[in-house]
């Protein structure tokens, strides 16, 4: 896959502030892993091979077992994920699909109990994040095998 064109130089400033502003949210305060699960989560339903080959990485470096990301796909099933981690991974499935999915009473309240206030936006935040990281590596065919954009 070539890319498409090079978002860093085609718009320095604004791409800039988009990853600025990604920093600030992933490192607002939630779990790293948590973080990481959402990340590959929402690559895993927008098919965005960057993010994945990124954050499967920057997971396992977070501390994160194989076993676990490799049943990420199938988190309903697998026993292995905690109640909290079940409730930002729907969360992160009804959100990356809001259009069909939409954001269910039920939904909210799993991640209502175990979220505070302050987490809920933060988790929201990343998710919203991490949709826009995909969008731009699949709408500009972006993937670096090195783990990073190409810049």
């Amino acid at each position: 896959m070539t890319m498409r064109l090079n978002p860093y130089t085609a718009a320095p400033e604004l791409i800039k502030a988009w990853l600025d502003h990604s920093n600030q949210v992933a490192e607002s305060g939630l779990e790293k892993p948590l973080v990481e699960l959402v990340k590959i989560r929402a690559s895993q339903i927008n098919g965005c091979a960057n993010c994945l080959n990124m954050h499967t990485f920057e997971a396992r470096q977070a501390g994160e077992t194989e076993q676990r990301i490799a049943l990420l796909n199938a988190w309903e099933e697998a026993p292995c994920y905690s109640d909290r981690e079940r409730a930002a991974l729907a969360w992160t499935d009804h959100l990356t699909l809001v259009a069909t999915k939409r954001a269910p009473a039920p939904v909210y309240a799993r991640l209502d109990e175990l979220f505070s206030k302050e987490e809920q936006v933060k988790l929201t935040l990343m998710i919203n994040v991490i949709n826009g990281w995909n969008r731009l590596a699949v709408a500009f065919e972006l993937f670096d095998p090195g783990l990073g954009w190409k810049a």
